[in-house]
């Protein structure tokens, strides 16, 4: 792989999903350019500081209670980087720590990806993950948590309180769509050891990987799984399913790293922002693991960030084709500014670009063959918080470039095996499932439309006897 600049950054969902981090030396900067950053930071808006000093004073003397200054003052940086856009976000020591502790993979908790709301009185639950403590006590995505330990969110300081010693139970207090009132789920902690690469055959020859996550081991097991799958095939796949249904992204390198292992060469992914440090170029090296066999990509609405980077890098170079629904669309890159007392801030720097030059940024990526989910009834039914997900939902979102086009809808959550079969079929024989889509809608057509026999058969309508003047009487 090669990077043309490098770069820290970050491609993740949410902040707690995962984030991604690439650090290396400093690239040199022409002096024009570095001019240009020091004048940008330079410039600092004495008037608006001084308001804001006359406001923190204020508050310090006047407010009901007491405020303690450092309480005080992280809650103005957060203000501060809150209504940037849903990315941006400050970190205290204690979430940065674990942070980068989900980014690798283990952590004490209950194992599930949560949005901060922008009221701060719950945390939406993007999804459960996979065989995990949240997952076995039959945490949905789309659920709401309004408590923790009868304690509401508003007044607990980010999510510490889902994390704990393995063994230890936490209460939370769920909304859910469908409910007519909140109730209460008991999880029990444990180590939380994601595994974000699985595979199996799914026929004689045809290889499936599904990857929940990007962490930094993903890169490493991808190759592990490949090569055994071309080992119980005799030698080489006669092609390959690749699952990223729901997988919010993580590790930008993570997903470059798989990108490469599949493609010989070309553009896996570029970045731009306004300094030149948040500018990256990530290029393909040769070596195809699966030596031509052909992909398949399967993504539904909850496909984010990294996902869509890999996606759009093999859909563009040719490699695969995609199968599924429209992805999430979240189109920017992070980068995470540590502070000298151990905090972090996370920031939006830049966006990126997939091989053909488009950014996805609130868009997504639209699949080659788009498929829909299975109608579900009752307690099985989707939440009603998904039936619209993706990131041109999210309150103060970047705008993309292609946002609002007409035609635009957001994707679908495609849970179940339902998915995996459509893609295997495409992979057998491009341009089957479409063909088989055709003729369900035709069948469809045809039972709902009169059968010319029947209606001959129907009796003429009984025409009303025209009304007879009344007899006028004497």
């Amino acid at each position: 792989m090669r990077v043309a600049r490098s770069a820290t950054l970050l491609l993740a969902l949410l902040p707690a999903v995962s984030w991604a981090q690439q650090t290396g030396p400093a690239p040199t900067r022409s002096t024009d350019a570095a001019t240009s950053e020091e004048a940008v930071t330079s410039r600092v808006p004495l008037e608006e500081i001084r308001r804001y000093v006359a406001v923190y004073n204020a508050v310090r003397a006047a407010y009901v209670d007491p405020v303690d200054d450092k309480k005080l003052m992280q809650s103005a940086i957060r203000g501060l980087l809150l209504d940037l856009d849903p990315h941006s976000t400050y970190f205290d020591k204690e979430d940065a720590e674990a942070f980068d502790e989900q980014a690798n993979g283990a952590y004490e908790g209950i194992g599930v990806e949560l949005q901060q709301q922008p009221d701060n009185s719950s945390l939406k639950v993007i999804s459960p993950i996979d065989d995990t403590p949240a997952a076995r006590a039959g945490i949905l995505a789309g659920d709401l948590i309004i408590a923790i330990d009868g304690k509401p969110i508003s007044a607990i300081e980010a999510t510490e309180p889902l994390r704990g010693k393995a063994g230890t139970k936490v209460v939370l207090t769920l909304v859910r769509a469908g409910k007519p009132k909140p109730f209460d789920v008991t999880v029990t902690r444990q180590t939380i050891r994601v595994t974000s690469v699985r595979s199996r055959m799914l026929e004689p020859g045809y290889g499936y990987i599904r990857l929940s996550t990007f962490q930094a081991d993903t890169g490493a097991d991808f190759q592990k799984q490949v090569t055994q799958l071309q080992q119980q095939a005799g030698g080489k796949l006669k092609g390959l399913v690749l699952d990223l249904r729901s997988n919010p992204g993580g590790l930008l390198t993570a997903a470059v790293q798989v990108a490469d292992d599949l493609l010989d060469k070309g553009n896996i992914v570029s970045t731009r922002g306004r300094i030149s440090i948040s500018d990256a170029r990530f290029d393909a090296t040769p070596g195809d693991l699966l030596k031509g066999a052909p992909v398949v990509v399967l993504t539904d609405a909850g496909s984010a960030s990294a996902s869509e980077v890999l996606a759009g890098a093999l859909r563009d170079n040719g490699r695969a084709r995609v199968v599924g629904s429209r992805t999430f669309g979240k189109g920017s890159v992070q980068t995470v500014l540590p502070l000298d007392n151990g905090d972090s801030v996370k920031l939006t720097t830049a966006r990126y670009f997939t091989p053909s030059g488009k950014s996805i940024q609130a868009t997504g990526i639209v699949p080659d063959v788009v498929l829909q989910p299975d109608k579900r009834d009752g307690e099985d039914a989707l939440p009603a918080s998904l039936t619209d997900y993706s990131e041109a939902t999210l309150p103060g979102h970047l705008r993309g470039d292609e946002e609002g086009s007409d035609g635009y809808t957001a994707g679908d959550v495609l849970p179940g095996d339902g998915p995996i079969n459509d893609a295997l079929a495409e992979l057998k024989q491009p341009g089957s499932v479409l063909a088989k889509q055709k003729a369900e809608a035709a069948k469809a057509a045809a039972q709902k439309k009169p059968d010319a026999t029947t209606e001959a058969k129907k009796p003429d309508a009984v025409k009303p006897e025209a009304a007879k003047p009344e007899a006028t009487k004497p």
